[in-house]
Formats: structure tokens, sequence, C-alpha cells
């Protein structure tokens, strides 16, 4: 054996007695089998990377030694806070945008310099399967494949399959570098559907985001994972992702879900799987929100599509609990709660109509993240620079979701995965260190982001409420309701043979126009409803006229959707003194409220609702009055 057979003998020797568990956290030992594939995996990764080593294009290395020196400049750089006296401030500010802009220029020439290299796939097949290898690690490669032939047969698979490599490192790479315990869960995916097997589908892509993002198999309680290149995703381990993806594949074929969904890609897809919530709770929800608002699944505005229903019906309060309001999803919504629950339930909201969404935790708040057509937006919180999910820095999130719509991206993965040829260091994506640290190829690869987004003049979208917004209940401004054409043959009054009369809620003479208190609004499957809000400057009434044959008793019920117990109306005859009229409790769904008793003289009546405030919102399909017998 020569000095260098010995030396790695040595270290894979001393390495394979140490007891590891997931990437490197103590607790699992390798047996024969699983050191003999540590010993093959660090074989093989070593080869890889020599004959990468060999092959690799050379760069400049006069630009390089600048540009590396650029690095050390930046990563120098002092960070700018409230204390941070001015004149300090402005030399780093300075210092700032010089260097970035210097990197930017350099580094577009070196990726211009290195053009026909880095455009070609030729070195994709040894570049991607170095990729997984340095992600995976050796170590826990053979942590996974030691546990039989059957597990060891399934990474191998993985490994062998470049189309499927492909797709999972262009989607951020296993969940902490499990790849095993990946292909466990998306074999389990595809065991279950057979729309899951036929690859480049909706169906395909979300089962692979799923078992990308939650390569659990049997972990009940979760844990925080790496993901590839450093990035790091919160997730929950307590989730049947079988179970999860057959819902949401039920909920596409039954036409539940956005309309853009089918366009989502795989790492979308990995942001939709994960959350607190159940299926039970995101069915309930789609069918709520079809029921109770269906003008927030209409909207225009992705930015507030779904989650408006956190501003329209979730009091900011203090977070309590009553169980028995209903499933988790119904009784948070009923309850309110301060940032936490709402950023909780805000995640409800998109991912239950399939909207990739993600957590943006800031200092002393609770916020989140949402994908758009336009891009990933902030909802309720501060801006990118103040969050971060898990240590992955809201900067770091926002610039790789905009650098991935383009296809020059492709630059992007092929410059870090030559930086894990050579086995350089990541650049961090933490949020006192964003775009700081890694190796020359890591490096390039973070500026080349910057460089993509700044050519296609990327512009980050909007907040959308706001840390004010996403900690109150105030008035954001344009809740005045759509001015709708409602036909006349929705309004009409229908009498009953009985002489019940149904009045259908939107056939109310006044208000006419919509406002920030009365909303009429199309219903999801026929018909049209009047809702009455729970935020509004004032309380409003709403009127009818209704003719009856005959002086006497009726019972009033109204056709009504709520979401929250307890609300109390007042309805008025003619010029009688109000009287309450409760609202059932529904759970968002059409319910009969109890019956009120009311007098009605001969002929014309004029009935009057309202609520006084603070109240909650109802949804008014009909109200129907019977004559007493």
């Amino acid at each position: 054996m020569n000095t260098n057979s010995f030396l790695i003998a040595t270290v894979l020797l001393a390495a394979s007695m140490l007891p590891l568990s997931a990437k490197g956290e103590p607790g699992i030992e390798l047996n024969a089998q699983g050191k003999a594939l540590f010993e093959a995996y660090t074989m093989e990764l070593e080869k890889l990377r020599k004959e990468l080593q060999a092959t690799l294009p050379s760069v400049d290395k006069a630009k390089r030694d600048k540009f590396i020196e650029l690095r050390t400049q930046w990563n120098g750089l002092g960070s700018v806070g409230e204390g941070t006296p001015p004149a300090e401030r402005k030399t780093i500010e300075a210092n700032t945008e010089r260097i970035r802009t210097e990197s930017m220029a350099l580094a577009g020439q070196i990726f211009s310099d290195l053009d026909s290299s880095l455009s070609s796939d030729a070195l994709d097949s040894k570049l991607m399967r170095i990729a997984v290898l340095t992600h995976g690690t050796p170590r826990g490669l053979a942590e996974f494949a030691q546990q039989g032939p059957g597990f060891k047969k399934q990474l191998d698979d993985f490994l062998a399959d470049e189309e499927l490599m492909r797709q999972v490192l262009e989607a951020g790479g296993a969940n902490g570098g499990e790849y095993g315990e990946m292909m466990v869960v998306y074999n389990r995916i595809l065991k279950a559907s057979e729309h899951a097997r036929k690859r480049g589908t909706i169906f395909q892509r979300l089962a692979l985001g799923m078992a990308i993002q939650m390569p659990f198999p049997d972990a009940p309680n979760g844990y925080d994972k790496n993901g590839i290149h450093g990035i790091i995703y919160r997730t929950r381990g307590n989730v049947d992702q079988v179970k999860r993806y057959l819902h949401f594949e039920q909920a596409h074929l039954n036409k539940e879900l956005d309309p853009l969904f089918h366009t989502l890609n795989t790492w979308h897809c990995r942001f939709i799987g994960n959350g607190q919530y159940d299926e039970e709770d995101m069915a309930w929800f789609r069918k709520m929100l079809r029921t109770y608002r269906p003008d927030h699944i209409r909207m225009e505005d992705y930015a507030w599509r779904y989650i408006r229903m956190i501003k329209s019906d979730v009091p900011y309060t203090s977070t309590t609990h009553d169980p028995s309001l209903g499933i988790p999803a119904q009784e948070h919504i009923a309850l309110g709660g301060i940032c936490g629950r709402r950023a909780f339930l805000g995640r409800l909201c998109t991912r239950s109509f399939g909207i990739p969404s993600r957590a943006s935790t800031q200092t002393g708040h609770g916020a989140m993240s949402h994908w758009t057509p336009d891009g990933w937006v902030v909802c309720l919180g501060a801006w990118w620079s103040m969050a971060w999910c898990g240590p992955q820095g809201g900067l770091d999130f926002l610039l790789d979701s905009q650098a991935r719509d383009h296809d020059a991206y492709q630059l992007v993965r092929r410059a870090q995965w030559i930086g894990d040829a050579y086995g350089e260091p990541d650049t961090s994506i933490r949020p006192s260190g964003y775009g700081k640290g890694g190796g020359f190829w890591d490096s390039l690869a973070f500026v080349k982001k910057e460089i993509i987004v700044e050519q296609a003049k990327v512009e980050a979208l909007e907040l959308v409420g706001g840390m004010k917004l996403g900690e109150s209940d105030d008035l954001i401004g344009d809740e005045v309701g759509e001015e709708i054409e409602i036909p006349e043959k929705f309004k009409e009054f229908i009498k009953g043979e009985d002489g019940s009369i149904t009045m259908p809620a939107v056939g109310c003479y006044s208000p006419r126009k919509p406002s920030d208190r009365i909303l009429f609004l199309e219903s999801w499957e026929e018909g049209y409803q009047l809702h009455y809000t729970r935020l509004g400057s004032r309380p409003e009434l709403f009127k009818y006229r209704v003719d009856v044959p005959a002086a006497g008793e009726y019972e009033l019920t109204a056709e009504a959707a709520t979401v929250s117990p307890n609300l109390r109306m007042l309805v008025r005859i003619n010029h009688d003194e109000p009287q309450p009229f409760d609202m059932p409790y529904t759970h968002g769904m059409w319910k009969t409220s109890e019956a009120v008793k009311v007098k009605l003289e001969e002929g014309r009546n004029t009935i009057s609702f309202t609520a006084r405030t603070p109240n909650r919102g109802v949804s008014i399909k009909n109200w129907t009055l019977k004559p007493v017998k």
C-alpha cells in the first residue's frame, strides 16, 4: 500500500467508526456493509473530482485574483444598523455599491470567457453526480443504503437516472441531503398514483417536490434539514406525504385549485405540501371560501388572492383556544389571534389552493410569503431583509427565486456544481452574512444571480399588508366592494304555496351600491349573495320592501354562512324598535337560522338589518318570511 492509499484508508476507518445520524448528528453507526459503501462513495467522489478538475474550464488568473480580492472586500464589509453613525453608514453603503458593481462587471467578463464551456451540458452527468455525493455526503448515503438491498437499489436507481437527478438538483436538491429517503417517499407516491408516474406532468412535479421537501419516511415529529448549497427549508415531518399528495391530486382533478397550479415547476411544488394544517383543514377551507367569500378566490391581484381572508375575517387579538369550535382551521379563524396564528392561517389560505408558500419569520413577528405569477411577495410583515426561514435569509430566497425564472440560471447551477467538484464551501445564506463567504465558484454563482436579476430588470413586489396591517385590524383603504351588475331575476322575491316569501339578500332596495361594510357578491355555483363585513368605518343598514296579503305574525329566517359564533344582528320592521336576530355558527357553509317572529302590516312593509360594531362577517343568500298559522 502506497502512502496516499494508506492515508485515505486511515481517514476512512477513523470516520467510519464515528456514530453519526442525519448528515453528521450522533446516533447511527455504520455496519460492515455501511463501511464498505462509505468507502466506495468516498472513492467515487474523489475520483470524479480529479477527473473533472482535469477537464473543467480554466479562468484567467488575473481576473480570478481580482474577483477573489473583491469578494474579500465584500466579506469584510460592516453591517448597517439603527445605531450606525451617519458618516459610517454612508461609507459602508458607498463601498457596498462599489464592490457589487465591480464584482458584477468582472463576473460578467468571466462568464463570457467561459460561455462555450458553461453553456454546454457535456459535463453535467459527472457534475450532477458530484453534487449529489457532496450534498448527501458519502457517510449519509452509506447510512441509508446499509439498511438493506431494497434501500440501496432505490439510491442506485436515482444515481442512474440522469433525467430525475437533474430535476431534483434543479429544484434545489433533497432536503438535508436525504436522497435515499427522498426516493422512498417518491416511490411510495408513485405506487399510490398512476398520474404521478407520468413524467413532465404537474402530478409528477408535485410528487417529486413533496418528496424533495419532506424526505422523512418515518419521522413522526419532524426536524429541520439542510438543502443543497446550504439552503435550509423549514418543514414538518408529521405529514403523510402520500396522503398529502393524493389530496392535492384529487383537488386538481376536481378543478378546486388555482387556475395556474398546473404551470408550477418542481421547485415551486416544494412549498405546497408541508404545513401545520392537514387535509381536512385544507378541503374545508376551499369549500368554505367558495361559499363564504367567493370574491377572494376571483381576485385578479394574486398578492391578495385567497389570503385576503386573513384581513377580512381573522381578528387581530390575543391567541386563545376552543376546540369545540371545530377542526383547527375552523377554530383558529373563529377566534383570531396575533401575528403567528395569522401567518399560519395565511399559508393555509394559499397552500389550500396549491399556491407555494413559506414562513417569513421576523424578529418578534410572524409573517409569510407566497408565489404569484409576478414573483414572490411578503404578506403581513416587513421587507425581505427582515425575514428568514430557519437560517436562510429573506434576501437570499428573494434573489434565488427571481433568478430562477430565467434560462441563464442554468449557468448558476453549473458554477455551483463546479464548486462542489473543487470541494469549495458555499456562500452564506444567513441574513447577517448575505452573499458573503464561499469559494470562488459558488461566489461567482451568487454574483451571477445578481447579474440575471439586474439585466432582466426584475423588481421585487411591494409588501402586502405590511407590518402595521399584519399586527392590527386597520382598514387598508380598498375595502369597498366591486360594483357588479346583478340580473333582475336574481333579485325577485318568490312566493310559495304555503304563503312564504323568499327574499334574495341582494334584492334590497338600499343600498344600491357596495360599501366597505356591505358587499354584493356573485356566488360560486349560482346566483348572488350579500356579505356584511367584519371591518368597516361604521354600521350600515340594508333594507327590503315586501308586500304581504294580510297583517299578522311571520317567522323570519336567513340562509347564511358564518365563520364565527355569537354573531347577533338587528332587525327592524317598519318603525318598530329593532330586535335581535342571531346568526348561526355555520363553519362557513350555508345553513338556515333559527326563526324570529316579526309582525307585519297588510300591504307594504320595510325590513331593515344591521349589526353593532364590533361584529363578525356574514354572507346571506336569502331571507324567508313564513306566516305563523
